[in-house]
């Protein structure tokens, strides 16, 4: 017996196909990375399993331990939020050193 096997839907637009041919390429090339990176799963940082998802705007939490925390609105860790992490551990250890 044989089994059907189900057609490629799309090839390049990916979960952007929705939009069809509204709002041009290069809009919807950009709609795409940021609903990527949206409805990917990241790490915990308490219980370290791939299983913290969006649940609202800057509201991300986890499937496993149940903690919620707070992100950017598309990425659970903002560039601008990394940077500021690591100033700030930069400047406590330069204090550390004092």
């Amino acid at each position: 017996i044989t089994v059907p096997v189900m057609a490629r839907r799309t090839k390049k637009v990916g979960i952007c196909g929705k939009y069809g041919t509204r709002y041009g390429a290069t809009l919807r090339k950009l709609l795409k990375k940021i609903e990527v990176q949206q409805h990917s799963k990241y790490t915990c940082v308490f219980c370290g399993k791939d299983n913290v998802k969006r649940v609202a705007t800057g509201i991300w939490q986890c499937k496993s331990c149940s903690k919620t925390q707070a992100g950017g609105a598309f990425v659970l860790a903002t560039p601008a939020a990394t940077s500021v992490r690591s100033n700030i551990a930069r400047l406590r250890k330069a204090r550390a050193e004092n």
